[in-house]
Order: structure tokens, then C-alpha cells, then sequence
């Protein structure tokens, strides 16, 4: 089974972060996530249940917030969580 990972890592201001997590938002509705940056490039196909992790840590005057979203292509139906978040 082969591996293929994409990492991007940089500073950016939040406006750029916004239009960033619109354009996922946009891709979970199409079904089809594509990252690419300097000629690497992944595409993703999110469908049925999706794990969903939100974690958030302050310490002193860092912040962290951090947000996992994994499923897998092909495999059992899962159960539905009926547990909520809200972001405010």
C-alpha cells in the first residue's frame, strides 16, 4: 500500500486563511478536495462518515487551534455521533 502526503507550512494573514477554508468548505460539498503547491499535488475524496477532531490550546500569548478530518475510501458504514459543536 503506497503513501502519499502533502504538507504545506507558511504564515499567512487570516483574510487568506478565510478564503482557504471556504475553498475545503467548497470541496467537501463537490466531493473532491484538491491541494497542490510547487508541483505537488493530492487529491482527496471525502464521502459517508468522516472522524472530525477540534482541538484548541492557549498558552501565555500562543494559540493553537487545530482541526483533523479522516475518513476512509472503502469500508464499513459507520454509526453517526449524535454530538454537537458550535463555534461562535
Amino acid at each position: 500500500m503506497s503513501e502519499k502526503r502533502f504538507v504545506f507550512d507558511s504564515l499567512q494573514d487570516s483574510e487568506t486563511i478565510k478564503d482557504f477554508l471556504s475553498s475545503l468548505t467548497n470541496g467537501f460539498d463537490k466531493g473532491s478536495i484538491t491541494l497542490s503547491t510547487n508541483g505537488d499535488e493530492i487529491e482527496l475524496t471525502p464521502s459517508g462518515l468522516l472522524s472530525f477532531m477540534v482541538k484548541a490550546k492557549k498558552k501565555g500569548s500562543t494559540n493553537k487551534l487545530s482541526i483533523k478530518v479522516a475518513w476512509k475510501d472503502c469500508g464499513k458504514e459507520q454509526k453517526s455521533t449524535d454530538t454537537e459543536i458550535k463555534v461562535s
